[in-house]
């Protein structure tokens, strides 16, 4: 089955995540548990948090089909002590917030070098950031998300989050979200058929299918191999319509949460009914 959703607004509390999500017929949704845009928010009061399990319970959410994502502050290979500290308390409390929500996965952008350190050293430093929060934590996956590969972000090869997984130590809690345009920004052509085929053959002698643990599903502004992470509606991008409805026929991609990030909020309605309608059985 595929779940298909957004990521849903949580003005009001977390708890109205689930009741955005099915107001769009979603059948998945993505959220924020704390600001993005801020090194801390306040807790969630569990009043709160109750009302988030009861909503995802009224309207048929299950864990498997949420994946909220982290703070764009967060850089888990932070060059910088005081960053990188700074940055490893965050990714804490939001697996901790995660626990609360009773959540099983946080997708991530896995870090920037900055230009200040070497990739190979920064990709350590990401694993090690990983590896931390896992030992205090218990329950929640971390799952990596590739990047367009703007600047000094890393993340951008399937390459590059093999070698962090490779570091991780305890490998079930450790999976991938491949958004979509930023692998077509980064240079792998899902356009075309023989490119789709090419780039998942390609990511799993590299990564591994039994990582995919979800996808963001975005169209590109801007071209292949253009490293610039802009997104548009589905089917009236640089990737086109052609590579959806193909993915949507794709039985590898069952069963994980399928997530718009597309800029039009008016239009999530509208292309979750698409997508689905290109849904083969």
């Amino acid at each position: 089955m595929k779940y298909i959703g957004a990521h849903v607004s949580v003005e009001g509390g977390v708890g109205n995540a689930p009741i955005r999500a099915h107001e769009i017929e979603a059948t998945s949704f993505a959220l924020f548990t704390r600001s993005p845009s801020r090194w801390s928010s306040p807790a969630i009061k569990p009043a709160e948090a109750e009302r988030f399990r009861e909503n995802c319970a009224k309207y048929g959410y299950t864990p498997a089909q949420i994946l909220p994502h982290d703070s764009y502050l967060i850089n888990l290979g932070a060059p910088d002590p005081a960053k990188l500290e700074m940055s490893r308390t965050a990714f804490l409390d939001e697996f901790e917030r995660c626990s609360q929500l009773g959540l099983t996965m946080l997708n991530f952008h896995p870090g920037s070098h900055l230009n200040a350190i070497p990739i190979d050293d920064c990709l350590a430093l990401i694993a090690d950031s990983i590896n931390i929060v896992l030992d205090k934590t218990e329950g929640v996956k971390a799952v990596i998300e590739n990047t367009a590969g703007q600047g000094s972000n890393l993340g951008c090869t399937f390459e590059q989050i093999a070698a962090i997984i490779d570091k991780v130590h305890d490998k079930e809690r450790v999976g991938v979200c491949v958004d979509t345009c930023h692998t077509f920004a980064a240079g792998y052509d899902l356009a075309s058929a023989e490119g789709y085929d090419a780039a998942w053959k390609h990511f799993d002698e590299v990564i591994g299918f039994k990582y995919l643990s979800g996808m963001h599903l975005n169209d590109s502004k801007k071209g292949l191999g253009s490293r610039v992470d802009r997104h548009e509606l589905i089917g009236q991008g640089t990737i086109g319509p052609e590579f959806f409805a193909r993915l949507m026929a794709d039985k590898r991609m069952d069963n994980i949460p399928l997530i718009l990030e597309t800029p039009n909020p008016d239009e999530w309605a509208r292309e979750i009914a698409w997508l689905k309608s290109n849904v083969t059985d």
